[in-house]
């Protein structure tokens, strides 16, 4: 193909159904979801599940020599007009100091990238957030072949994100209930995929997915009802933080692993704050702190109903009701009971 192609997830999905596919593609990044996706939409796009037991192959380059592959990516199609040839764990595209098994000679692969077999959709998947940019092999698959990043959505893409997932079963899916849903999921892609098409079995064809279907099926995680306790402390719903935390007990989570995760939680409401006040935008916070985008949104509303003072006290109050549960002081239980007690009244 002519010139370098480098094309986000959206752009990469509108291409596949184009069916107008390359010959070479590279998929790394973060969100291993948008590559794993990506992955299995351009095989379903090349290949017919009749084809794809005749003319798909797959090699993971840790255990097998490059050459292998580029030997079977120059095979004709076998009963077919495509073949798929797949490199699992192509880390010789990035900086990554990797123990293999297999020697690879990259000369061969440089000299594939520049004259791709006409029948073979070549894909390279990288086990990476980043690709090593000096690398010859690396610019030149840049240069001739298409490349997609898969990384973390902005906020106004996911939700883009939900509602095209959301028709693909035939139903829609309300505001509100996109907000439940990617707090209850912590954003996760591949959760959010699985439990949009339980949902829309439960909903119906032609049917709107609302805030109340999702509270209904979709399971709340530990670090989801920990959010939810830490939500209860921010509004002064004290009630329903501790109706959180005997739940939380009945399902036998020890009070301490709780307690970590509560200081863990203010301490990003902290860090958030600090942050927003030295001028951040919250994606620059999650770059920062490593957090899913929508995550720092929700931080940090959060975050805007404290001083900082009284989030330093709430963090001091979770030290010291650490400290006293290690050295025998309390029980962990009766602990984890009187921190909770403590914010009834603002702390500073």
């Amino acid at each position: 193909m002519r010139g370098a192609v480098n094309v986000s997830y959206f752009d990469m999905m509108k291409h596949i159904k184009r069916e107008e596919l390359s010959g070479l593609y590279l998929l790394y990044g973060s969100e291993s979801f948008m590559v794993s996706d990506t992955l299995q939409k351009l095989t379903g796009s090349a290949l017919s599940e009749e084809e794809i037991e005749f003319n798909l192959s797959q090699f993971d380059m840790k255990d097998t020599p490059v050459e292998l592959a580029i030997e079977e990516a120059y095979t004709f199609p076998f009963m077919g007009s495509k073949r798929v040839v797949i490199l699992k764990e192509a880390y010789f595209f990035t900086g990554m100091k990797v123990t293999a098994k297999a020697e690879h000679d990259l000369k061969k692969l440089e000299a594939y990238i520049q004259n791709p077999a006409p029948e073979t959709v070549f894909i390279a998947v990288v086990p990476s957030e980043k690709l090593d940019e000096r690398k010859k092999i690396t610019k030149l698959f840049k240069k001739h072949g298409r490349v997609m990043e898969g990384k973390p959505f902005e906020e106004k893409e996911l939700f883009s994100w939900l509602d095209e997932k959301a028709k693909e079963q035939n139903v829609t899916i309300d505001r509100e209930a996109k907000g439940q849903l990617l707090m209850l999921t912590a954003s996760n892609l591949m959760l959010i995929s699985s439990e949009l098409r339980k949902m829309a079995i439960y909903t119906g064809e032609g049917n709107t997915i609302t805030k109340e279907v999702v509270d209904e099926l979709v399971a709340r995680s530990l670090e989801q009802n920990i959010f939810s306790l830490v939500d209860g402390v921010v509004k002064q719903n004290l009630d329903g933080a501790w109706r959180i935390f005997d739940d939380l007990l009945k399902q036998k989570e020890e009070p301490i692993k709780i307690l970590s995760l509560l200081a863990r939680q203010f301490r990003i409401l902290y860090q958030v704050k600090q942050l927003s006040e030295q001028g951040y935008s919250q994606k620059q916070m999650a770059s920062q702190l490593k957090l899913h985008p929508y995550a720092v949104k929700l931080a940090a509303g959060q975050a805007q109903r404290f001083e900082d003072r009284h989030l330093l006290t709430i963090l001091d109050q979770l030290a010291e009701t650490d400290f006293k549960i290690k050295t025998g002081q309390l029980d962990k239980k009766l602990a984890v009971e009187l921190f909770l007690a403590k914010q009834k009244q603002p702390a500073y």
